[in-house]
C-alpha cells in the first residue's frame, strides 16, 4: 500500500503501531488468524493502540518499570534497537524526563507517550484521535 511516495510501515499495515511481537497472550481486538509471522495484527488501529497501553501498564504493575527509561528498555531492548536514541526521542516529544515516574492511568501523559512511541516505530506522526480511541478502549477496563 502506498501513501503518496511513502510506503506504509508494517506496524500500520498490521494495525499494530507499537510493533508488538506475537506471543501466547491474546489482546482484545487482536486478529485470530494473522498473516504476519512475527508481529500481531489487530482489527483496527484503535485496538493496536489499546494493546500498547495494556503492555506499558503491565510493565509498570507487574515488572516495576515505572519510568520512560525502564519501559522503553524493556519494550525496545538494545539487542534489537538503538534504545538510548528511542528513549531520547520519546522524552523530547513528551517533555518528560527519562527517569521520572509515569502514571500509566493518566490519559494525557500516556497518550503523548504512545504517540511518540508510535512515531519512532513507524516513522510517521500518529493520529491523536486514533490514540484517544485506543485509550478509551483501554481505560474502560479499569
Amino acid at each position: 500500500m502506498r501513501l503518496g511516495s511513502m510506503t506504509m510501515s508494517r506496524g500500520l499495515r498490521n494495525n499494530n503501531p507499537g510493533n508488538i511481537r506475537l506471543g501466547s497472550f491474546r489482546y482484545k481486538g487482536e486478529k485470530v488468524e494473522s498473516s504476519d509471522v512475527a508481529f500481531r495484527q489487530f482489527e483496527s488501529i484503535e485496538w493496536g493502540y489499546r494493546a500498547m497501553f495494556v503492555l506499558l501498564h503491565t510493565y509498570a504493575t507487574k515488572h516495576h518499570c515505572c519510568t520512560l527509561r525502564q519501559m522503553i528498555e524493556r519494550y525496545a531492548p538494545p539487542s534489537e534497537n538503538h534504545t538510548e536514541n528511542y528513549i531520547r526521542r520519546v522524552a523530547y516529544a513528551t517533555h518528560l524526563s527519562p527517569d521520572e515516574t509515569i502514571a500509566t492511568l493518566n490519559g494525557a501523559v500516556m497518550t503523548s507517550v504512545v504517540a511518540a512511541m508510535s512515531e519512532v516505530e513507524n516513522g510517521a506522526k500518529a493520529n491523536i484521535a486514533d490514540i484517544w480511541s485506543g485509550w478509551e478502549l483501554f481505560i474502560s477496563d479499569f
